[in-house]
């Protein structure tokens, strides 16, 4: 279970997973050779957003190169490693705040941009829109599941 702002490394017949993704962004590192994959559940755009910056999972741009390096130790190779997105939702659109409104779509940008850093393709995305998610990552096949209650199943 991966909780808002944490990360987790298995691999095998684990099954990573993050519940009730809103303007969070979740994303699933993947090394198909080994079955090694690594999830983090990225809560804020920028460290200059938050006073609290002990946890590397909290943002993209230190949680993605921290899950690389968790997984390079792991047994991953980085050059082998495929990324999945998910959330980003705009949850809070209707109070008409444009700040508030815009945190999933900049977590998004941002989480594209410290992948593109780190040279990780993202193969599969279920982004934005206006509702939650959950995540469900199965290592021994690579599957990631995103799962919605109004949207049923999307496999990436």
């Amino acid at each position: 279970m991966v909780s808002v702002a944490e990360w987790a490394v298995d691999k095998g017949d684990a099954v990573l997973v993050t519940l009730g993704l809103g303007s969070c962004v979740a994303v699933v590192l993947y090394d198909p050779q080994t079955t090694v994959g690594g999830m983090a559940h990225l809560l804020l755009p920028s460290p200059s957003l938050s006073q609290d910056r002990e946890k590397p999972a909290k943002f993209p741009e230190t949680g993605v190169p921290y899950l690389v390096e968790r997984m390079r130790q792991a047994g991953a190779a980085p050059r082998r490693l495929r990324a999945r997105m998910i959330g980003g939702a705009s949850m809070f659109a209707s109070l008409g705040s444009s700040s508030v409104a815009s945190v999933g779509e900049r977590n998004i940008s941002a989480t594209r941009e410290a992948l593109d850093r780190a040279g990780i393709p993202v193969v599969g995305e279920d982004t934005g829109k206006d509702y939650g998610r959950s995540v469900y990552a199965f290592l021994d096949s690579g599957r990631v599941e995103s799962r919605s209650y109004a949207h049923g199943v999307v496999v990436l």
